[in-house]
């Protein structure tokens, strides 16, 4: 016997993020969307020039998923702060109560109505500096030339000229335990 879902209802729980306007963008990412529309949607409202109603530019933007979708909601806020750049993060992780009711194709079979409690994830982007004492605050990210050359020369980052622990590995020859010719 094949179940088919009929409705899907999520709890509608306030933002686990204190202190947000009413008014602010919320993306909304599902397992379905497609990331290239939410992204252009997102960064054009957020760039210098877009503006809303009252002539002035959105400041912040909201993304949130749950389930199959928070890791989507991770990659389109990822991408949105490489594209727009020096945009403050507060992250937040919780748990939503869905509700689904599913039914039967025959007739006599009773539906089913299932509680079910997912992991969700709420992350703002603000251009605007937010309370770095805030759990789950990121900073605006500040990767500059020098900053990779100062890595590279702490050895974070392997340029393509480095060798590898591999090839600089010595051979051991296992009869006599000698160093082997390469």
């Amino acid at each position: 016997m094949e179940m088919q879902r009929i409705s899907r209802t999520e709890d509608c729980s306030p933002f686990p993020i204190p202190g947000l306007a009413a008014d602010i963008l919320h993306m909304r990412v599902k397992e379905g969307s497609k990331i290239r529309n939410l992204l252009r949607f997102a960064t054009a409202r957020m760039q210098a020039e877009a503006r809303d109603s009252n002539g002035t530019s959105l400041r912040q933007v909201v993304f949130s998923g749950s389930g199959r979708g928070v890791t989507k909601t991770i990659t389109c806020v990822e991408i949105l702060k490489r594209k727009v750049g020096g945009l403050h993060q507060v992250s937040k992780l919780y748990y939503k109560t869905v509700n689904e009711v599913w039914e039967s194709p025959q007739q006599e079979a009773p539906g089913i109505t299932m509680e079910r409690t997912v992991p969700a994830i709420c992350i703002l982007l603000s251009k605007d500096p937010l309370d770095p004492w805030e759990s789950g605050y990121q900073p605006p990210q500040t990767l500059s030339s020098s900053t990779e050359d100062a890595e590279r020369r702490g050895g974070l980052l392997r340029t393509a000229q480095s060798p590898t622990s591999q090839q600089t590995a010595k051979r051991l020859c296992l009869d006599d335990w000698s160093v082997c010719p390469p």
